[in-house]
């Protein structure tokens, strides 16, 4: 008798022991699968982040390889031409200084700054350059031609980067200019590329171009 409740008291203990084991298993198996979950949502959270970045307004900003020789401050800054409206501005960039002297000879300072939601064209000191001098003096003497080419340069709506991947334009000298590219990469009329756009001013959006425009 003794003997067999020796070993009911040994089984017992035995089962006693056991148990906890048992429980604490099943508490670590559960808390893994609770564990896994928050793991699971947190992969979900970070999804979006790994989607590609919104570029929808990356084209509001200037563009352009002649873009970095623009001043970081001051009036001639992009955040300066800003206030201004565009002859004005165009005054504060020394890289159209010859198209300044220009709308200035041609009396077209007050016309410029007056106008509302226009597209300039405008022609670096380079550009103008590229004509022979003795027909750049002559041009820049002569009112009447002088105020058709500058004429021709502008347009009279706001012109985004997209409309200028394929366009034909009116412009104030009553001609008309096309326009091709994509991206950042853009051509008016087949010959002049420009090297700055998307530059904003008070009154009109201008894109700074490497070869002077001439009417038909």
């Amino acid at each position: 008798m003794n003997s067999q409740r020796l070993r009911r008291g040994a089984v017992v203990v035995a089962a006693a022991a056991v148990l906890p084991f048992s429980l604490a298993a099943c508490s670590d198996s559960d808390g893994e699968g609770k564990a896994s979950a928050p793991s699971s949502a947190a992969a979900d959270s970070s999804t979006p982040s790994e989607a590609p970045a919104d570029t929808s307004t990356a084209m509001d900003e200037p563009f352009g390889p002649a873009c970095a020789g623009v001043p970081k401050e001051g009036a001639g800054s992009f955040d300066g031409m800003a206030k201004d409206p565009v002859a004005t501005a165009a005054s504060n960039n020394p890289a159209l200084s010859t198209l300044v002297t220009a709308v200035k000879k041609a009396g077209l300072v007050d016309t410029l700054n007056n106008a509302q939601n226009i597209t300039v064209f405008a022609p670096t000191n380079d550009a103008f350059a590229k004509i022979p001098k003795a027909d750049l003096d002559k041009v820049l003497a002569d009112k009447a031609t002088l105020t058709k080419i500058l004429t021709y340069h502008v347009v009279g709506q706001k012109l985004a980067p997209q409309q200028l991947e394929k366009g034909s334009y009116e412009t104030l000298q009553k001609g008309k200019l096309t326009t091709t590219g994509s991206g950042e990469e853009y051509t008016v009329n087949d010959s002049s590329k420009v090297v700055c756009g998307n530059v904003k001013t008070a009154n009109a959006n201008v894109y700074i171009v490497d070869t002077v425009l001439m009417p038909k």
